[in-house]
């Protein structure tokens, strides 16, 4: 018997050695390859280019490599696919510097009176942004520019983007990680999307907290100024134009979309002024869990061990903050701002569009009208799958979240 506890006594060390062993092994390769100098010095090595431009993006991009390391209890996967993320975006940095030195014009381009969506995550904003994005009048951010802002420095500006293969096959690599994700947002690298992934080349976003757990990053960004995040924005926005003119494209003016801008109105206003801004509304009680399930689906992409609860903690308490705070920014600035219900947009689609068009001081041509029915029949809602989540999954009940958005659903009638 003694014989026998001895032996495990010895296999408990023995796995308890290996997991310690294990441990540290994963620590010195997260280490490596999300440590600051490993990341700046590899972007070097790919593009041959050595200038970033201003020094802003480090500060954030430090901290954000510290919690990733310490706090986001990564897998292979993740730390391979966080490091790879960040080494690309320095990538972008250093060619889109390269082109400012080669072409300083591109920072003479003027945005205009842009159009911008925003409101919760999970309110229609996607819908209507591709939808108006349609009218060719528009300049959009397409996903693949997203990502990837700066084309090779020697393009030129003829045939298929070169970008197009990398987004194409990152959005793969997604749905075959984590197939639910089709059914959570419609992935398209030739679409209309986000510029808050243009925030991200600057390190102020929260695109990053969408992938993992990573407190300390989310609360630096959150209690620091984000003007050098929104000055970068808008000085990529001018390369995205420069770009899109080389191309042929003839817009008149910039249709934008990030629920993200909630978390900073008074930076959108004075970043971009002439702004007009559209916010879509919907009941927090259904925006909110159905939100939390897609960064849960991608906090699934890098951790073995996502955690809903705190999934759920994060983005409530995020969202819910951000929403009291725009109701004064709001207040401050009526004339810039446009409300459209999300059930509007179902039942009268149409007239909605009519209200944002008078709204912005555009015609809805016909032109507008035939570009959008097109997209409409290509992009039916029935032809992806259900997004199955339950507010139970994430610790939501009904008390709960009208307590935390109490403000918001007063203000805008879902009491």
């Amino acid at each position: 018997m003694w014989l026998g506890r001895l032996g495990t006594l010895r296999s408990r060390r023995w796995l308890h050695n290996n997991l310690v062993m294990a441990e540290t092994e994963a620590m010195a390769i997260s280490t490596n390859l999300l440590g600051l100098e490993y990341v700046i010095t590899m972007a070097k090595q790919r593009t041959g280019l050595d200038d970033f431009g201003d020094d802003s993006f480090r500060a954030p991009l430090k901290i954000l490599l510290e919690a990733l390391v310490e706090q986001a209890d990564l897998n292979e996967a993740g730390i391979q696919g966080q490091s790879e993320r960040i080494i690309e975006i320095l990538c972008q940095r250093l060619l889109a510097q390269s082109f400012f030195d080669k072409y300083p014009d591109i920072l003479n381009e003027e945005i205009l009176n842009p159009v911008v969506i925003v409101g919760l995550p999970r309110t229609g904003t996607t819908m209507l942004h591709r939808t108006l994005g349609s009218d060719q009048r528009f300049y959009t951010p397409i996903w693949f520019e997203t990502r990837f802002p700066s084309p090779p420095i020697d393009w030129d500006f003829t045939g298929e983007d070169p970008r197009l293969e990398a987004a194409k096959a990152e959005i793969l690599g997604m749905l075959d990680a984590n197939p639910e994700l089709a059914a959570m947002h419609p992935f398209d690298a030739e679409a209309a999307d986000e510029e808050i992934m243009l925030l991200e080349q600057s390190f102020y976003s929260s695109v990053p907290e969408a992938f993992c757990n990573i407190p300390d990053y989310a609360n630096w960004v959150d209690s620091h100024d984000n003007t050098p995040g929104y000055q970068y924005l808008y000085r990529v926005l001018q390369f995205l134009q420069w770009q899109k003119k080389r191309k042929g494209q003839e817009g008149r003016r910039w249709l934008l979309k990030a629920p993200h801008h909630m978390h900073h109105l008074d930076l959108l206003l004075a970043t971009f002024p002439g702004v007009k801004v559209v916010q879509t509304h919907r009941d927090p009680l259904e925006t909110i869990p159905s939100f939390t399930s897609l960064n849960y689906g991608l906090w699934k992409l890098n951790t073995d061990n996502p955690d809903a609860q705190a999934v759920a903690d994060i983005w409530c308490a995020k969202f819910s903050r951000s929403m009291r705070r725009a109701i004064g920014i709001r207040d401050q600035h009526p004339d810039c701002f446009f409300d459209v219900n999300y059930k509007d947009t179902t039942r009268n689609a149409d007239g909605v569009l009519e209200s944002i068009y008078k709204f912005i001081d555009m015609e809805f041509t016909d032109g507008a009208k035939a570009g959008i029915e097109k997209w409409r029949d290509k992009n039916r809602r029935d032809d992806r799958a259900a997004h199955e989540y339950s507010s139970e999954q994430f610790g939501y009940t009904d008390d709960f979240l009208k307590a935390e958005f109490k403000d918001y659903r007063h203000r805008y009638g879902f009491e």
